[in-house]
């Protein structure tokens, strides 16, 4: 919140509204012309709409970022938050299928209006494809293991259910680090069924189109893949992080990172909520 730097009669966008912690305290800094543009595409998310008449809830993807601000006749705002991953409440929900605790249909949608689920997945894709995906957003060495494991598996029964998952793919993970191991699969195909890191791309360069001169944009992230691409584009102004430089050498970029050093989560923080481990900080202005 401190790094939005907030202009009380600013336009704020919390693209990652979910529980609506966030957005609370951006609303208590704002006063009317201010105003609060919130998304979230989990219908769970809207049990939390805040009533105040600086607030506007948008269920969509905030990939689409810039096409609804611009329905709402918004086309510049002051600032831009984005909370990435999961939140504790997909993980605690046991028949949205995002943890390995629980025995559940394999799902993961975070919006449950799309149609394709993990067990989509696991099923139909080809041995080749499921290999990327594990080896990818799974960072799997074996990955190539795995979806032949799993193609041989659905063979002779369709993988439907997360306890079917994890007994098909148990055997192949070193037993100390089985946790872990599991943690990384749900994650490769959660960040599949969802698109999470298109969706990342599209909408760090939406938020750069809307952001005004002086605007601030602040990302946290939990894990290597998405904190990749946002490091890229705060370091050099681009997804790709390819660095563009003027006649003097000088690099052009669009934004400017504030704090060169990833702020991370204090001893008080992690006591409060251990999951917050991982969790990296950037905050860059236009």
């Amino acid at each position: 919140i401190d790094g939005l730097n907030i202009t009380p009669q600013g336009n704020y966008v919390d693209v990652t509204f979910g529980g609506g912690g966030h957005s609370k305290e951006i609303l208590k800094n704002l006063v009317s012309p201010g105003h609060l543009y919130a998304f979230d595409q989990d219908a769970d998310a809207e049990r939390n709409i805040l009533e105040d008449e600086c607030f506007t809830f948008i269920r969509s993807n905030f990939r689409y970022i810039k096409n609804f601000l611009r329905y709402h006749d918004v086309t510049q705002v002051d600032g831009i938050l984005a909370d990435l991953g999961v939140s504790s409440h997909h993980f605690d929900e046991e028949e949205r299928g995002f943890s390995f605790r629980f025995d559940a249909p394999l799902d993961m949608r975070m919006n449950t209006r799309a149609t394709k689920t993990a067990a989509d997945i696991i099923n139909n894709y080809s041995q080749d494809d499921l290999a990327d995906v594990f080896y990818l957003y799974g960072e799997f060495r074996n990955s190539r293991q795995i979806a032949s494991k799993i193609v041989r598996a659905r063979s002779e029964s369709p993988i439907l259910t997360i306890s079917q998952f994890i007994e098909i793919t148990t055997p192949l993970f070193k037993p100390q680090r089985l946790k872990k191991e599991l943690a990384k699969a749900f994650q490769a195909l959660r960040i599949e069924v969802n698109q999470e890191m298109q969706a990342l791309k599209e909408m760090l360069e939406g938020a750069i189109k809307v952001l005004k001169p002086g605007g601030r944009l602040v990302v946290i992230t939990y894990h290597s893949l998405e904190d990749r691409i946002v490091k890229n584009l705060f370091k050099t102004g681009n997804i790709e992080g390819k660095l563009n430089k003027d006649f003097y050498g000088k690099v052009i970029s669009p934004i400017k990172a504030i704090n060169n050093k990833v702020i991370i989560p204090s001893e008080v923080e992690l006591n409060k909520n251990p999951r917050s481990r991982s969790a990296k900080l950037r905050i860059a202005e236009k």
